[in-house]
């Protein structure tokens, strides 16, 4: 291999060097004199220098010592493929020394273990300040997933993952998440280096970014604007919609013009919706949204769709002392009083009637104001 003169092209993961104020070309002895000159070189140091040579064997590098140092195959693990390709005689490198020249005649270096240390340092200034490491899932057992951040291989048990991650996780197939793995981001809960320890949560990085979006969302938010957001979970009482960090409460009388029983009856989690801000509380952190708000409000134009005396068909909805409750067309709900559902005397709409039903329904009075609508079951039997 000719030694006269190098490219000084560098490779972007590896460290920066003096080689970009240099010449396209230079000599080995410029080589030597930008990587520092002659000097002892210490077991366990990082030292920058620049390559000399790459083949099957490794890397040879010069590091400025005695001799030149070389990074076996085996210590490059961390270079990927086109990384390997790129690095070229003259780019420059960080590498750990496992062994001195002076113990083995030349300087056994380690890419990995240099990357590793870097990584070690990013996870104890991660600790200390609380702040979130990037990393990369790698490889999974049934206690949790192992991630790389920064060449340490660090350790994230199952409570610590997102559901999400979670389900993307085949346990009988180890390795299987890492070939569709994206950087995440982690907090550091435990860092040992001399012990290579180091575990990790991806649940408590994602609550500490809720909770900065919540303040975020609060400060931001309008009452009256619409927001798009995506239903996160559903209860008796009405639906939470993450809004993009804070979720907020659609009540079940927000839902719809209708009476619904069910909120499932309107939406389903993970369903993406256009809601309306109703009100922020920023003393409780709280958000109140509305659906129904965002569609015309069907008793606005009830006497345009329906008039008294009109045979309209209407479903029981629900019963009570007093009479049975039916919705007709349009989602609108009025009253069959029990005096109004039969000929008959009875005591209790169920008497008459039971909920689901489908009849054919008279209309007696309208009234959009109040929002009330009468209805008669046996003015249509008696017609008939």
């Amino acid at each position: 291999m000719a030694t006269g003169c190098v490219s000084r092209k560098a490779v972007g993961i590896l460290v920066s060097s003096p080689l970009e104020q240099t010449p396209e070309t230079l000599t080995m002895g410029e080589l030597l004199e930008i990587s520092g000159g002659w000097k002892d070189l210490q077991r366990g140091e990082v030292v920058d220098g620049v390559v000399m040579r790459v083949d099957q064997d490794g890397i040879l590098v010069n590091v400025g010592g005695k001799s030149e140092g070389m990074i076996p195959s085996r210590e490059a693990r961390s270079l990927t493929p086109e990384d390997m390709a790129a690095l070229e005689i003259g780019s420059p490198l960080s590498a750990y020394v496992l062994r001195t020249e002076q113990e083995e005649g030349i300087a056994i270096l380690s890419l990995d273990r240099a990357r590793s240390e870097t990584g070690w340092a990013v996870l104890e200034q991660a600790l200390a300040a609380d702040t979130l490491v990037e990393g990369t899932i790698v490889d999974h057992n049934r206690g949790g997933v192992v991630v790389n951040v920064e060449g340490v291989q660090a350790f994230v048990p199952l409570s610590h993952l997102l559901p999400v991650t979670r389900d993307q996780i085949d346990p009988q197939e180890p390795g299987v998440y890492s070939r569709t793995a994206k950087p995440q981001q982690y907090k550091v809960l435990e860092v040992d280096r001399r012990g290579r320890r180091a575990i990790l949560s991806e649940r408590l990085a994602w609550q500490g970014w809720r909770e900065k979006q919540k303040v975020r969302l609060l400060q931001e938010l309008v009452e009256g604007e619409t927001r798009k957001g995506k239903v996160s979970g559903i209860a008796k009482f009405g639906v939470f919609v993450d809004l993009g960090g804070a979720d907020g409460l659609i009540h079940t009388s927000e839902l719809s013009w209708k009476t619904i029983t069910n909120p499932e009856e309107i939406v389903h989690v993970g369903d993406e919706l256009d809601v309306m801000v109703l009100n922020i509380d920023q003393e409780k952190e709280r958000i109140s949204l509305s659906l129904r708000r965002l569609s015309a409000e069907t008793w606005s134009t009830i006497t345009q769709a329906f008039e008294i005396g009109q045979i309209v068909n209407g479903t029981i909805t629900r019963l009570t002392t007093f009479g049975a409750f039916a919705q007709i067309e349009g989602g609108i709900e009025g009253l069959v009083h029990i005096s109004e559902l039969s000929e008959k005397h009875i005591t209790h709409p169920k008497e008459a009637v039971v909920e689901g039903q489908v009849l054919e329904l008279k209309i007696l009075s309208l009234d959009p104001e109040r929002h009330r609508l009468g209805l008669s079951r046996r003015r249509v039997v008696e017609e008939i």
